[in-house]
């Protein structure tokens, strides 16, 4: 049996990423802000540490994957917060418990979103780990009216952080499978707010297009982190792999990696 990390876990695909690996008999350890083993806060620097503490607490300092998946979509300086110094606090301090996995992998939840407009001076700091700096400057988006650039802007900086590191010795060397999930318009709790009205889901849809059966349900990103991180996947390294109906296709075309 298994041990898996799931943050994000009490809602949308956390929840069913987390449902789907119980029910092939992984032990799951569920990471989020309520209904959770592992309850904290990953906005901040404590409840990333507590997070580390705790998962080793409960799986005895032996891991066997980990699926950073927690993630906000608010016009917030928090989005950037838990979706890209919360995910990579989660992957590089647990990815020492993966050491004593014979089969260790690591995905994490990215987004289409990452192929849109989003904040360069933004990106640039989260990569750079300046997370106070990063910060302020949500505060100057949001001021400058274009708080919707920051969930665009987490996404890319995450997939981009994914890109640089899964490569390295400290996870393709080390025999880790680091890759991600980039979703297109997933109905969950986060995207209530954003599929409320026949008007509000007809722009949307004209903002991520998804000619391949539309909007989905967590089920169908939730079946690809489960291949991500099954033993079937032996090469797949640094690749974000979107399941969003046709949207990468549809937005960049010809264009390819």
């Amino acid at each position: 049996m298994r041990t898996i990390v799931v943050t994000g876990s009490a809602s949308g695909i956390g929840r069913a990423t987390k449902e789907l690996l119980e029910q092939q008999g992984d032990r799951v350890i569920g990471v989020d802000l309520h209904d959770a083993d592992v309850t904290v806060d990953l906005t901040t620097a404590e409840g990333r540490t507590a997070l580390v503490e705790r998962v080793r607490e409960l799986s005895g300092g032996t891991i066997d994957a980990v699926i950073a998946n927690a993630g906000l979509s608010h016009e917030s300086p928090a989005t950037i917060a838990v979706n890209y110094f919360g995910a990579v606090a989660t992957l590089e301090g647990l990815r020492p418990m993966l050491s004593g996995s014979t089969a260790p992998h690591a995905s994490l939840t990215s987004s289409m979103a990452s192929l849109l407009p989003h904040d360069t001076a933004l990106v640039e700091l989260a990569l750079a780990g300046d997370e106070a700096g990063a910060l302020a400057r949500c505060a100057e988006v949001i001021e400058a009216g274009q708080g919707a650039l920051i969930y665009a802007s987490s996404k890319n900086a995450l997939s981009r952080w994914m890109r640089r590191v899964a490569a390295t010795p400290e996870w393709a060397g080390a025999g880790i499978p680091l890759n991600g999930v980039g979703p297109g318009v997933v109905i969950t709790p986060m995207t209530q707010r954003m599929l409320a009205t026949e008007e509000a889901r007809a722009a949307l849809a004209q903002q991520v297009p998804m000619p391949l059966h539309g909007f989905m349900g967590p089920e169908a990103v939730a079946s690809l982190h489960v291949w991500l991180i099954s033993a079937e996947n032996t090469h797949v390294c640094g690749q974000i792999v979107f399941v969003d109906g046709g949207s990468d296709v549809v937005i960049r075309g010809d264009s390819t990696w």
